[in-house]
């Protein structure tokens, strides 16, 4: 085997296609991009701008689309070698909309079955899985077979060896059996909570790091309060949880002790939807880098500012350079 990822990740791979026209809806909008997306797929490529080795484990249609992603996989640094085809199925496409600073609807195309759900356990490398610096997985991943299978049974290979990241990752209109359609077709509220609850804690039980948002904690913990989450996580397993806040910023809280509460870094916001994939790749690097919790934080805080305040997600990642200099403008 080559030497060891400092990342892999498993889960969502797809094509974002965003309008070039912001505070319309998709009704009016005339003009789009497209960009490689996905949260599994956009962390990999985040850690990768900020010089880490990076690969990603994921399926597409075997279509355009698929063939997209695998070279914008590559141009980015990352390695696509697990990112397979899937024949009959399309590469998942999604559509947003742009209000800021705060709304931003996103619409899945995902029918029949999106391809990253079609991850099967015996197609794993679980050599590299295990021998990767962090291996991160997602809630999404565990919404329908045979990716639940896969997920399960990657974590279970992994061993919490080295550092082990579940994304807590809530996407409830994933959770109905339709594979993640257009916004309908899936449980929602507490059924969707309650179907995905106990395959978080399975996760859980199996990882060393938990990251999540007060919703996405609440899927695994039942609470909404942050501080009581982070606990409710330790609890749970891991050795460190972490808690976006939104405009209360960012707390994290070590098994040793430690802890770390850091407020938002302020930007004026473009697009936040990959802001919290760019906060992920940070917080991979970080980790790697063996940091403070509050350094770390802040880096996280400032990566994901950067990208909210530009309008695509992986494309917009920012690389090491360009969040210090942010860091030292604040």
């Amino acid at each position: 085997m080559t030497e060891p990822y400092d990342l892999i990740t498993m889960g969502r791979i797809g094509v974002d296609i965003y309008p070039l026209q912001t505070g319309v809806s998709l009704a009016q909008v005339e003009t789009f991009g497209k960009f490689l997306g996905g949260s599994a797929a956009n962390v990999a490529v985040a850690a990768a701008r900020l010089g880490r080795r990076t690969a990603v484990i994921s399926r597409t249609g075997r279509d355009p689309f698929g063939e997209y992603l695998h070279q914008a996989l590559r141009d980015f640094g990352v390695d696509d070698r697990w990112v397979t085809p899937v024949a009959g199925l399309p590469t998942p496409v999604t559509f947003c909309e742009i209000f800021p600073p705060d709304d931003f609807p996103l619409y899945f195309y995902r029918r029949p079955k999106a391809p990253d759900l079609v991850i099967h356990p015996e197609e794993l490398d679980l050599e590299a899985i295990r021998a990767a610096r962090i291996f991160w997985v997602t809630g999404t991943g565990l919404c329908e077979e045979p990716s639940r299978g896969a997920t399960l049974a990657a974590l279970r290979a992994r061993d919490r060896k080295g550092t082990t990241v579940f994304d807590l990752d809530w996407r409830p209109m994933f959770w109905g059996g339709q594979g993640g359609a257009s916004g309908d077709g899936g449980a929602t509220g507490a059924a969707a909570m309650a179907a995905a609850r106990p395959y978080y804690e399975a996760a859980l039980r199996h990882a060393t790091v938990a990251v999540g948002n007060i919703d996405e904690a609440e899927v695994a913990t039942g609470l909404r309060d942050p501080k009581a989450c982070a606990e409710a996580l330790l609890d749970m397993g891991v050795e460190l949880a972490v808690i976006k806040q939104g405009p209360k910023g960012v707390l994290a809280v070590h098994r040793d002790g430690r802890s770390a509460e850091v407020p938002p870094t302020p930007v004026e916001v473009v697009n936040g939807l990959g802001a919290g994939d760019a906060f992920g790749g940070s917080l991979c690097h970080g980790l790697l880098a063996g940091r403070e919790l509050a350094p770390m934080m802040h880096h996280a805080n400032a990566a994901g500012a950067i990208v909210a305040s530009r309008l695509a997600c992986s494309s917009a990642m920012p690389t090491a350079e360009e969040v210090e200099e942010f860091l030292a403008g604040r």
